[in-house]
């Protein structure tokens, strides 16, 4: 019985039974290469589907392949780079129908979204090719598979054997021998032992051994137990060493059916892949004395390549005495990258499928075909990653773009503040993701979240500044080993929106009270008065009032309270002061100060009773540091305080006691007492405090509270600087100003100066320009002379009969605060005396005032009054500010030119 017949009898199929579907044109397509069959499904149609592939016999049986089947079978399932499944059979496989040298190999495929195969499309795919003609020998080294397979000859008689290796066939001849009639055996030959195998055995233990009219074949998957690993220059084979036959009444038909492919023997230096393979191994070459080269030919992805192709992508392929090699630059064309990733670490490795095809002859064999496919791939090379800030701060819109990345990756999930959503959830949170592909494959990954996402840190850092955080982590897959890796995106956008929180306060008899309107940047700022945390509990403890709706904070804080501060005393009254500071919630970072400035009747601190009995309430003034409240003492220094806390030292006694003085005239009666406080081992008072309190009949009036001789409490002012600038313009719409390049300007005596003298950088509304004195003179110095007055004391010169003209200011999107400019217009008459022109060259300067818009004054340069000092909202007096700006040179020739202005601080 024939080997075919027999293996049929042994597997178990089922009728394919399925509804087939109409493939789409460009699903599948079918390639005969050598002697293999390609069938290649596209990723457009496949893509996203769970597959699973069947070998239909010519009985329409269809055999489910697995990865056993495949190497023991001939068949072969990969996915390339770009998606596409590739299924491949050898002209031997177990399925194939074979008829003078055409093999037909018929498919199915099923294709479903779930991993069950529920609602699979069923499709199928039948393909001929025509192979011819055999050699003798071929052997073929797949990606999961070695094959052999040997011309199947007239048998002979066991006295006319040619013998390989002696002990070979020493070994494998009694089992022929003393086998039954009609079976086929294989015996494997390794160094201290054989192993004989009937058919049956053989094929569960999973060899592949097949016979056609004219083929013996054995195929034996990589991992199967026989194989041993033998040395040829050095490089590493596996092979097996086996003998074949089959016994009926005399004859016997025994054949060599060793088969070698090679593990190792590729190496990667200066950007180059080298694979080397030895010509002659020794499994193969055993019994042969005479070898001669026929071809050496090699190629990518099972296609030839002529030395024209090879030149032209930078391959070489050289053929010495006893190696092949074959070099490629790595990145070639024919091979590709692919990502990879190694320590969690994003990376790429290049990958190409080679083929070399060695043909010999030798006296043994006669022409012998050696096929090697071998998938390449170098060592995985760390690849930077550009993560690209995109932010379009008009549409309030973060645009982040990650990559580039190659076609096998896909981004699946992010993760932002501790959850993972797909990317079709981060909808929802409003992440939205686009693909970017580009011609070559490869393709970015952008990231679009508006500022207002939750998940986006808003973060106040200065001035008008806030900046805002994306940090999201997104989840790449790599198809189709499914392997995945994770990129940080971390990206930081600075807005000018920051509105940041106000204050207004005001007092009444008892207590000051400060009111806080909330900003866009202090939800997580702290309050604090002194170094006391406002906490509901704090303001419990004191006896404040406080109240934050989340808009507003309102605190209300007593006058006495220990966290005012006394900064003066004065017969007609005590000036308190509350300050509050914002603070960072996370680095304690001062963020914004407040404070409330009232003056109070000194009968808060001072009681005299009809009794003779005197309360008073000594405060610790903020220019005194060092001054102990406890050892406050009176003109008595007997008569210490009942009640000391930080800041206030409270004193009750009788007039008549404690150093108190009394005079008298016509109507009243007057106490007079000093709370003092004395330095250790000194009798001079630091600190005196004068007490008063006149009697009258039916009456007691408190009328004086002042302090002498103490240090004047001072509170240092901030500084910061101004700026000004004089602008000369081209024409009378002041669009267009002279550039810093154009200068010196030339013009024409008849025509017209167009200055504009701007504020600039601030951008407080209650700040006003005016002009004081502008003049010109004939260097850069303003203080030079001769000068040519233009403006005094704001106004236009009146000796000038060519008076300056004054031009409105009004809003547009270059000035943002008319306030802060002046503009005049300056006819070049005015410089001329006669006929004579006074001077050729000239420069101009302006002062300026800086006002306040808050306060009227009779002042005509500055109606406002401003101060620029720290922010408080009392009512003490304020200043105005002076400063001076000029311009560059003017020629008065026949030609034009333009001008670069000045910044002076003030």
């Amino acid at each position: 019985m024939e080997l075919d017949l027999m293996l049929r009898l042994l597997l178990i199929g089922t009728l394919v039974s399925d509804i087939w579907t109409e493939d789409r044109p460009g699903s599948m397509r079918s390639e005969c290469l050598g002697n293999f069959l390609r069938i290649t499904l596209s990723a457009e149609y496949f893509e996203d589907k769970y597959l699973s592939f069947s070998a239909v016999d010519q009985f329409g049986i269809a055999w489910e392949i697995d990865e056993a089947m495949a190497s023991q079978c001939g068949y072969t399932v990969t996915y390339s780079y770009w998606g596409n499944a590739e299924f491949r059979a050898s002209a031997l496989s177990c399925h194939s129908q074979s008829e003078k040298d055409v093999f037909t190999v018929t498919i199915q495929i099923k294709a479903s979204h779930t991993p069950d195969m529920k609602n699979a499309a069923t499709h199928l795919k039948s393909a001929s090719c025509h192979y011819g003609p055999w050699s003798p020998r071929e052997l073929i080294c797949e990606k999961n598979y070695m094959e052999v397979s040997v011309r199947r000859e007239v048998p002979q008689t066991v006295h006319d054997f040619i013998q390989d290796e002696p002990e070979d066939w020493a070994l494998a001849f009694p089992e022929a021998k003393t086998g039954e009639s009609s079976i086929w055996q294989i015996v494997f030959h390794q160094p201290e032992e054989k192993k004989a195998l009937l058919v049956t055995d053989a094929w569960h233990a999973g060899y592949g051994l097949n016979t056609t009219d004219t083929r013996i074949l054995l195929r034996i998957p990589y991992s199967a137990a026989q194989i041993q690993l033998v040395k040829a220059r050095g490089i590493t084979f596996s092979a097996v060493r086996s003998s074949t036959f089959y016994k009926q009444r005399w004859m016997i038909l025994m054949v060599d059916t060793a088969v070698a492919c090679p593990v190792d023997g590729v190496d990667y230096t200066n950007k180059t892949i080298t694979w080397t393979v030895p010509k002659y191994i020794q499994p193969l070459s055993a019994g042969a004395t005479s070898f001669k080269d026929v071809l050496v030919e090699a190629g990518v992805d099972l296609h030839k390549l002529s030395a024209k192709e090879m030149v032209s992508r930078k391959y070489s392929l050289s053929n010495d005495l006893d190696t092949i090699t074959i070099k490629i630059p790595i990145g070639a064309e024919g091979g590709y990258y692919k990502t990879s990733v190694n320590s969690e670490q994003y990376g790429a490795k290049y990958s190409i499928n080679l083929f070399l095809e060695h043909q010999w002859e030798d006296n043994k064999w006669g022409l012998t075909k050696h096929t090697i496919i071998k998938e390449i791939e170098t060592p995985f090379e760390h690849v930077e990653l550009a993560i690209t800030n995109n932010t379009n701060l008009s549409t309030r819109l973060m645009n982040v773009t990650v990559g580039m990345f190659l076609p096998d990756v896909e981004l699946v999930n992010l993760t932002f503040e501790g959850a993972t959503v797909t990317v079709l959830e981060a909808i929802q949170h409003g992440y939205v993701t686009h693909e970017n592909r580009y011609a070559n494959g490869s393709k970015t990954y952008a990231i679009q979240v508006p500022f207002d996402a939750a998940s986006i840190k808003k973060e106040y850092t200065r001035e008008d500044i806030r900046t805002y955080t994306l940090n999201v982590t997104l989840e790449f897959i790599i198809h189709p080993t499914s392997d995945t890796f994770t990129i940080p995106v971390i990206t930081v956008s600075a807005v000018k929106d920051a509105v940041l929180p106000s204050a207004r306060g005001f007092c009444n008899e008892r207590s000051l009270y400060l009111i806080i309107t909330r900003g866009n940047v202090d939800q997580n700022w702290l309050p604090f008065i002194s170094n006391q945390h406002l906490t509901p509990e704090a303001a419990q403890k004191y006896n404040y009032s406080l109240s934050d709706n989340g808009t507003h904070l309102a605190v209300c804080v007593p006058f006495l309270s220990p966290h005012v501060d006394f900064e003066d005393i004065h017969p007609s009254g005590i000036t308190a002061s509350l300050h509050l500071t914002l603070k960072d919630g996370i680095t304690l970072a001062n963020r914004r100060d407040f404070s409330i400035s009232c003056r109070f009747s000194p009968s808060e601190l001072m009681q005299c009773l009809p009794n003779g009995t005197v309360v008073i309430t000594a405060v610790k003034l903020v220019g005194i540091a060092d001054v102990d409240t406890s050892l406050l003492v009176l003109r008595d220094r007997q008569c210490k305080p009942i009640l000391v806390t930080e800041k206030t030292a409270t004193f009750k006694f009788n007039v008549n006691t404690c150093g108190t003085s009394r005079t008298f005239n016509s109507t009243t009666m007057t106490y007079e007492n000093d709370v003092l406080y004395f330095r250790p081992g000194s009798d001079m008072p630091v600190y005196q405090l004068k007490c008063v309190c006149w009697y009258t009949i039916k009456q007691t009036v408190d009328v004086q509270y002042e302090s002498k001789n103490n240090p004047v409490p001072s509170i240092k002012p901030g500084f910061g600087s101004l700026a000004l600038s004089l602008k000369l313009f081209k024409e009378k719409s002041f669009s267009d100003p002279y550039k810093e390049s154009e200068y010196p300007v030339v013009k024409y005596l008849r025509e017209a100066l167009y200055f504009e003298v701007e504020l600039l950088q601030s951008e407080d509304v209650r700040l006003e320009l005016n002009l004081e004195d502008c003049w010109a003179t004939n260097s850069q110095s303003s203080d030079s002379h001769p000068q040519w007055p233009i403006l005094i004391n704001g106004c236009e010169n009146s000796e000038d009969s060519h008076r300056t003209i004054f031009h409105q200011v009004i809003y547009s999107p270059r000035v943002k605060f008319p306030q802060h400019l002046k503009r005049f217009e300056v006819r070049m008459f005015a410089f001329v005396q006669g006929t004579t022109l006074l001077q050729e060259q000239l420069y101009f300067h302006c002062r300026v005032v800086i006002c306040s818009t808050m306060h009227q004054s009779s002042d005509s340069l500055c109606p406002r009054r401003c101060n620029p000092g720290k922010h408080r909202l009392d009512r003490s007096a304020e200043s105005h500010l002076y400063g001076q700006a000029s311009s560059g040179a003017v020629l008065f020739k026949k030609e034009k030119v333009t001008g670069r202005g000045e910044y002076v601080d003030f």
